[in-house]
């Protein structure tokens, strides 16, 4: 297992003159799951990295995914042969490197009348994936027959279902993803800082020579030299450009996908399904824990990147999605608990629709050697940065000499795995579960721990057992978020209960009970006055607001 290096903000001043005072051989823009996997490649190769990243790790985009690391089925009715081969590869390496984080899924495909996969087809088309996908074993795609079908979900449509395909995909957290990504980083000696947004680049011989940031928690700046810059900032990579004068040729074409969370009891499917919408489109149903959560709409997207939200009508759309589905159901807009809604910075192509743009990644290189990188899949982000990577060591070979070793983060476990195989996951939360038991403990409580730290649950348990708190649950917040403080960066309750601990998302409840004991924490070891704090709480308090009929124009997600 990787060791924890303390990773906190409450060093940022000293993380700030590292910063400041040394030259770094690469700066990358960006703390998402893309920008996350370059400083991890490039740390790993040897090249000192500093990364940036202008609001919290992974608060775009990469917090904001269907929570799959899966293979692109769809992809295939565009014959998009190559993606479809490579993130499917990437599926078993994502899951080795980090089995406690990208957990195995079952998906079920239902046939129905008039549906967009006939039996014929899906079959062939599910034998292609397994092949393009290198599956082996019990992961191999099979076709069910109407009964076998319902067996597994009761639930589908018994009047115009024909039968299902069933084959393996992976579930994750991106947001966890992302932040094991960097920590991992770590162990290179990558320097990531959060809440450092760059405001303009360095030029040194009319070429870019590193970036001119702005702290927003310091309230200064600051600049960071290097021999090359990579922007790796999602929706913003265009902007960037801009600032470089360098935004020809080819630009980003932004679109929205949302997401709506239920109660578990409002839709309990008994496993993931990808299904039929009447538009022609798919989305998936995907059952977590304590909630089943939807999704996801494709819709073009020009207005304000820093505030994208969840209207009433992409609920509406996947609610009747849903019902259409599901038969049995009858979910309602007072049903959703918590949603959210993110940006696919996919790249432009005239007269084609959001949902037809292709999802590959492309890199650009301006004049002045600003490198950016922008598509792409949450499930290709490894081969992403090996790629814009692999540039960065040819330009140092032909600038400075010097030989840079090939990627190897294929064999890098990320924070938290010491597990061989996901067999010995399961045996592990069957172990904490033991452990926390006489504790009060459930083992939903387990099973949350260890699918989001993996074996660093230890330090928390050790934090734990030092807590004087005679509520258990409290105890154990305190000690997450002590871990978390240190280990991760987290610098606002917004971090800790969104991105770190995904409570927003898929136990919306503990944070009403959490919220002001959390704040008192937040308090004392910040050292915050009133006012702050009570912006955090308006910030929680708006952002767990529950939706209801009468309040249709209110945020269903945070911004």
């Amino acid at each position: 297992m990787t060791k924890n290096i303390r990773f906190s903000n409450l060093d940022r001043k000293k993380t700030i003159a590292k910063l400041k005072g040394e030259t770094f051989d690469l700066v990358v823009i960006g703390g998402g799951i893309t920008g996350g996997g370059i400083a991890l490649d490039a740390a790993s190769r040897g090249l000192k990295v500093a990364l940036v990243e202008k609001n919290d790790f992974a608060s775009g985009t990469s917090s904001k995914s269907t929570k799959l690391i899966h293979g692109g089925l769809r992809y295939l009715k565009q014959f998009d042969f190559w993606l479809v081969k490579e993130v499917g590869s990437e599926r078993a390496i994502v899951h080795n490197l980090a089995p406690h984080l990208v957990l195995p899924e079952k998906m079920l495909l239902p046939l129905i009348e008039n549906g967009s996969y006939g039996k014929w087809l899906t079959s062939i088309g599910l034998k292609v994936y397994d092949i393009l996908a290198q599956v082996t074993g019990d992961d191999k795609r099979k076709m069910l027959e109407k009964k076998e079908a319902l067996k597994l979900e009761p639930l589908l449509p018994k009047k115009i279902l024909k039968g299902a395909g069933y084959y393996a995909e992976y579930r994750t957290d991106d947001s966890r993803l992302t932040m094991e990504t960097i920590k991992t980083s770590l162990q290179y000696g990558a320097m990531p800082l959060n809440y450092a947004e760059v405001t303009d680049f360095i030029y040194e011989e009319d070429l870019v020579a590193g970036v001119k940031v702005r702290d927003t928690v310091l309230d200064t700046e600051f600049p960071i030299k290097a021999k090359y810059v990579i922007s790796a900032a999602g929706p913003w990579v265009d902007e960037l450009r801009g600032i470089n004068n360098s935004k020809k040729g080819k630009r980003l074409h932004l679109t929205k996908g949302v997401h709506l969370v239920f109660p578990y009891e409002k839709l309990p499917i008994k496993q993931s399904v990808y299904f039929d919408i009447p538009d022609g489109r798919m989305m998936f149903a995907i059952p977590r824990g304590k909630i089943t959560y939807i999704g996801t709409t494709d819709t073009n997207f020009n207005e304000n990147k820093d505030s994208v939200k969840t209207d009433v009508a992409d609920a509406i759309y996947l609610i009747s999605a849903v019902n259409n589905m599901f038969p049995k159901i009858n979910l309602e807009m007072e049903d959703i608990i918590s949603s959210w809604a993110g940006l696919r910075p996919l790249i432009h192509e005239e007269g084609k629709s959001a949902s037809e743009l292709s999802r590959k990644d492309e890199i650009f290189t301006s004049d002045t050697g600003l490198i950016s990188i922008a598509g792409g899949k949450l499930t290709g982000y490894r081969k992403m940065a090996e790629r814009v990577v692999n540039r960065v060591a040819k330009k140092m070979e032909e600038d400075y000499g010097i030989s840079v070793k090939d990627s190897d983060t294929e064999h890098i476990p990320l924070c938290g795995n010491d597990f061989k195989k996901y067999k010995y996951v399961k045996k592990y939360i069957a172990e904490i579960h033991e452990r926390l038991t006489p504790e009060g403990f459930s083992h939903y409580d387990a099973w949350y721990l260890v699918t989001n730290y993996g074996k660093q649950t230890e330090t928390i348990l050790q934090y734990y057992a030092k807590q004087k708190e005679d509520d258990h649950v409290l105890g154990m917040a305190k000690a997450e978020l002590k871990f978390t403080i240190e280990n991760e960066m987290v610098q606002t309750p917004m971090d800790f209960f969104i991105r770190r601990t995904g409570r927003l998302y898929f136990d919306i409840d503990s944070i009403r009970n959490l919220m002001e004991p959390i704040l008192a924490e937040f308090k004392t070891i910040y050292k915050l006055d009133d006012e702050v704090i009570n912006s955090y709480r308006k910030t929680l308090e708006r952002d767990c607001l529950l939706y209801t009929s009468d309040a249709a124009d209110d945020l269903l997600c945070v911004d």
